[in-house]
């Protein structure tokens, strides 16, 4: 079974547009995504890029979201916790939630938005590192969805 995960901010492998960047609001866009496997316990998210001059740099980590869940909305408070369930992760900005694409001047970055539908809940603290997420889902993941959009600046 197949987990599709769209936007209505952008089109896959569209422009991401520059209320959700660090140039406008820094808002996370909302997100959506079909009915996952049965099985699924909870949902986890990781968005990051892989152009970025360090390395992958990752821009929001939540996890633990309902498997009752089907979107994230726009503007999800940069807090521990999401309102509707779920725990927000620490982002390479060192901080909890979302943080835009904000890359140096020069061509195009491509974020991936990774969702994943896991067997268990994760049960991790607030502020878990995409490595600790990761190493949590590792044998758990039952489907996985990806969306990915380009800003430049």
């Amino acid at each position: 079974m197949s987990l599709k995960l769209s936007s209505t901010a952008f089109q896959a492998e569209g422009n991401i547009p520059t209320k959700y960047t660090c140039s406008g609001a820094d808002v996370s866009p909302a997100l959506s995504w079909t009915d996952p496997p049965s099985g699924t316990q909870s949902f986890a998210l990781i968005a990051d890029d892989p152009d970025a001059p360090v390395g992958n740099w990752v821009h929001w980590v939540a996890y633990d979201l309902p498997a009752s869940a089907r979107q994230l909305p726009e503007g999800v408070p940069k807090t521990d916790s999401i309102p509707g369930g779920g725990v927000q992760g620490q982002n390479d900005f060192r901080k909890a939630g979302y943080g835009g694409p904000c890359p140096p001047p020069g061509k195009p970055h491509r974020y991936y938005f990774k969702l994943y539908a896991v067997d268990t809940k994760l049960n991790l603290k607030p502020g878990a590192t995409k490595k600790a997420v990761e190493q949590a889902i590792q044998g758990h993941i039952l489907a996985q969805a990806e969306l990915m959009g380009r800003f430049q600046r």
